[in-house]
């Protein structure tokens, strides 16, 4: 059995950027030598790869798997459209997703050493982005939508509806899709956010010579719109913009949505 140390560990994750089974790895393979493990590290392309995960993975794939009450979306990141698009890429974005459904929010780690067999055969940086993990109880309806390009889902959306049909969480879950709310009602919106946004608009209305007795009505209509841009319920519905989400729900209730868009 080879013999090393856990500074022998340290010490090659340094010098290579490996992660620490790797590193255990290619120590074991060598006999506890540090120069060879780092040559084989280097001959199986994981020293390579580390140093892919410091470049900027802005593309990928999102997979949803909704089994009866429980929906999951996973995010699987990569560096270009052709990665993105590739039958294996797309396929392990799939599992993942099916392995938080069945096993919990953080089953996906469970598949780390795929993920980054796949960051070595095609050389890119490749990681597990966003999961989201949906369950409706009692009197809930759940639902999702998967907007897909050249194959792969690059728009995942999953959502809880109480007191509302089935029909009703799938057509909410498409409209989500298009019309990206950031937040599902006014209040959730970060107080921060909405002092800023009301200063820089206050502002505005000044520059633009706004009467003073008329500002604080104007900034009102102006700060309703910048909410109607975010918040789910005061968007107007996409198939009739005449109404808002709320009154197209009536009595239904979304209780909780997720939204993941590649890039994003």
């Amino acid at each position: 059995m080879a013999s090393f140390t856990a500074k022998d560990v340290q010490a090659l994750r340094q010098s290579t950027g490996v992660g620490m089974l790797d590193a255990k790895r290619a120590l074991e393979e060598n006999d506890g030598d540090i120069e060879e493990a780092t040559q084989w590290l280097r001959v199986q392309g994981i020293a390579g790869a580390a140093k892919r995960g410091e470049r900027e993975a802005s593309q990928g794939a999102v997979a949803v798997v909704r089994q009866d009450a429980v929906a999951a979306i996973v995010e699987l990141r990569c560096e270009t459209d052709f990665v993105a698009k590739a039958a294996e890429f797309v396929a392990l974005a799939d599992e993942l997703a099916e392995l938080v459904v069945s096993k919990g929010d953080t089953a996906a780690a469970e598949r780390q050493d795929e993920v980054d067999r796949l960051r070595t055969t095609l050389k890119e940086n490749i990681s597990i982005g966003r999961v989201e993990r949906l369950e409706a109880t009692g009197g809930e309806v759940l639902d999702t939508y998967l907007h897909q390009q050249a194959g792969r889902g690059v728009n995942a959306v999953a959502v809880v509806v109480r007191d509302g049909t089935q029909e009703q969480a799938h057509e909410l879950a498409v409209h989500i899709a298009f019309a990206k709310p950031a937040y599902l009602r006014r209040d959730d919106v970060p107080a921060a956010d909405v002092a800023a946004e009301r200063s820089t608009v206050e502002e505005i209305s000044r520059n633009e010579g706004k009467p003073e007795a008329a500002l604080a009505k104007i900034v009102e209509g102006r700060m309703n719109g910048w909410f109607k841009e975010r918040v789910l319920l005061e968007q107007p519905y996409v198939r009739d913009e005449k109404q808002t989400v709320a009154a197209w729900l009536g009595s239904a209730e979304v209780v909780r949505f997720a939204q993941v868009v590649v890039g994003s």
